[in-house]
């Protein structure tokens, strides 16, 4: 069975279930994207490292890559083998030198380990057709000429939120105290607000 190569392309809240999310994974060489109903704790930890927000203490899977790393086991691949009633099954394709070694996980789960060890994440053929949703020519147009941002984990259908206006009117150097104010207190989700602001102040 031929492996397709998926990249992370962000987070969002779900449209269907509240106080769920909706990671959304895309295919390399393709227009199909996947999206995945996760919980909040799982979210917070991949938006953590899409990110690039580094904790004052490890989290529970900075603690698996670092466990792992401790005893030089690898995770080499993460696989999305099967969808049944709407639910992912993926597994763990870790080596310790010698051999490889299959791991059963929840996808969110192994999506949080495949960013931290920065390896790669395929899933079959037949997952693609049952789940996978094709982009509109619009934003087909858009993904060719703008590289996909991570989604802001705190962004909701409106385009602009409460949350992100009252940062608008302080400047960089307020801005970053209050994200390493954020991170220092571990939360993660205000950071990503105040970084994303920072990112667009800077990029204008």
């Amino acid at each position: 069975m031929s492996k397709i190569k998926l990249n992370v392309l962000g987070i969002s809240y779900s449209q269907t279930q509240t106080g769920a999310y909706a990671l959304v994974l895309t295919e390399e060489h393709g227009e199909r994207r996947i999206p995945i109903i996760i919980g909040g704790f799982e979210a917070q930890a991949i938006a953590i490292q899409l990110e690039g927000l580094k904790p004052p203490r490890p989290l529970t899977h900075d603690l698996f890559l670092n466990f792992a790393m401790s005893f030089g086991v690898n995770l080499v691949e993460v696989n999305i083998y099967r969808l049944e009633e709407g639910v992912f099954y993926s597994k763990l394709i870790c080596n310790n030198g010698g051999k490889d070694i299959v791991i059963d996980a929840r996808t969110s789960d192994a999506i949080a380990l495949a960013l931290r060890f920065k390896c790669p994440i395929y899933t079959s053929e037949e997952i693609l057709q049952k789940s996978g949703i094709v982009i509109d020519i619009q934003e087909r147009s858009e993904t060719k000429t703008k590289k996909a941002e991570p989604i802001d984990i705190e962004e909701k259908k409106t385009t602009s939120s409460p949350k992100s206006n009252k940062y608008k009117n302080l400047d960089i150097d307020a801005l970053e105290e209050l994200l390493a104010e954020a991170i220092k207190k571990e939360e993660y989700e205000k950071a990503s607000i105040i970084q994303n602001e920072i990112k667009k102040r800077k990029s204008q």
